[in-house]
């Protein structure tokens, strides 16, 4: 009996680590292992450097709002040259470019000539080169692991990312107190290299590549696919009042730790609960393959209103922590489902334009919601705020198995995830 569980846990280890059996995937996620680590550092790193140079919480906000909006501004121009041009190249540029940007302002910093608005300027740089590798990713993915294994080997992309989460701002912080902020952006910079290098060492197959339109033309087509699965753009309906609920965790809630859960140690204590649950996530999803993935998927998405429940009484820290973590395997296991659905129900040809729509609601969601919960506590309280909150990711995710589409989306007894008939595109 003991050796039949013994062999049943090393199948099962065999079936969720088999994307590791493709080359191409084993040299990918190397690659993108390595630059998550540096991207994990940077983070605080360009914090710290905008204080190094003399520079307010106002500079800071300055230099986070030039990378983001110029990776909102040229998201969807990434999708639609992701789709026209080999897709691994096209992210062995942006991570060329960016490793480029990270060098300039490092060698700033380390040889003390660094300015405020040196720092904007790369940060926009860096914006919009990540603007491009993003929509990239999810095609590239689909072309290297076949259907069956794309939601193991996103979740083990994941699971890099949810790690160094934890491990990379510590490490930071290390560097930053003995260095300063520019070595880190130098090892970031390295860290991009690691990943061009990995990414022109990929043995892809020929891609066809339809005869491209005009630029609008592309985008008018990257459009009509989106809107003609309602399953698509309701699902990223929820998840972009999700993302802007959860601003309100981000905001209130190092205030409430502070003020009445123990002060900065406990809220060190609730972000590590939901790096921990991250990485739990990523487990999770290497395990379960549900028959319904988005149905599933969005209900998992509801236990992240959890922490902002337990933080509007508050509750004790303790609880607090538990919800923090089952909010960080929620995002995750729904972030595996998500990503194996779109990349097998999305037609190769048109996917980066597609998703590209995913990736700007996303990353605009972010910094709206960081920009709205703040006048909204000062009108209603934290309380009330917290609440409205998980209201608006509760009330959407729950209503989500309704939609006949998204009902529609079902996992083959093989592992193919499949959809709805799609009607023929409206012409324009």
């Amino acid at each position: 009996m003991a050796q039949g569980k013994d062999s049943g846990r090393r199948r099962a280890l065999a079936e969720a680590l088999a994307p590791f059996s493709i080359r191409e995937f084993r040299v990918l996620w190397t690659g993108q292992a390595v630059s998550a680590a540096g991207g994990g550092m940077t983070k605080v790193a360009l914090l710290f450097a905008v204080l190094a140079v003399d520079g307010s919480v106002t500079d800071i906000g300055l230099v986070m709002t030039a990378q983001v909006t110029m990776q909102v501004l040229f998201t969807l121009a990434g999708g639609v040259w992701a789709d026209r041009l080999p897709r691994q190249f096209l992210m062995l540029a942006s991570d060329l470019i960016r490793a480029a940007a990270q060098l300039v302002l490092a060698t700033l910093l380390l040889t003390g000539h660094a300015e405020v608005w040196h720092l904007i300027v790369g940060s926009a740089v860096f914006g919009a080169a990540q603007a491009f590798f993003g929509p990239a990713s999810s095609g590239l993915m689909a072309e290297i692991v076949p259907p069956e294994q794309l939601q193991r080997s996103n979740a083990l992309l994941s699971f890099c990312n949810s790690a160094f989460t934890v491990l990379s701002p510590a490490l930071a912080g290390v560097v930053i107190a003995l260095w300063g902020p520019g070595l880190v952006l130098a090892i970031d910079a390295v860290t991009f290299i690691v990943s061009a290098v990995s990414l022109g060492m990929l043995r892809l197959a020929p891609r066809t590549v339809p005869a491209p339109e005009s630029f609008l033309g592309d985008l008018r087509t990257g459009w009509r696919e989106f809107v003609i699965r309602p399953w698509l753009w309701l699902n990223l309906i929820a998840h972009m009042l999700q993302n802007l609920a959860v601003a309100a965790y981000y905001v209130l809630g190092p205030a409430i730790a502070d003020k009445s859960l123990g002060g900065p140690s406990a809220w060190g204590a609730i972000v590590a609960g939901w790096a921990a649950g991250a990485i739990a996530g990523g487990f999770i999803a290497l395990k379960l393959e549900p028959r319904r993935p988005l149905i599933v998927g969005n209900l998992a998405l509801i236990l992240t209103a959890l922490p902002l429940l337990a933080l509007a009484v508050p509750t004790p820290l303790w609880t607090v922590v538990g919800t923090a973590f089952l909010s960080g395997a929620a995002t995750m296991f729904l972030d595996a489902l998500w990503q194996a659905s779109m990349q097998q129900m999305i037609p190769a040809e048109v996917l980066s334009r597609v998703d590209s729509y995913d990736w700007m609601l996303s990353t605009l969601a972010a910094p709206l919601g960081l920009a709205l919960v703040g006048p909204l506590a000062a009108q209603t309280g934290n309380a009330q705020t917290l609440l409205i909150a998980a209201a608006m990711i509760v009330i959407p995710c729950g209503l989500t198995p309704l939609v006949p589409g998204i009902r529609a989306v079902r996992r083959s007894p093989d592992g193919v995830i499949t959809g709805p008939p799609v009607k023929q595109p409206a012409q324009v």
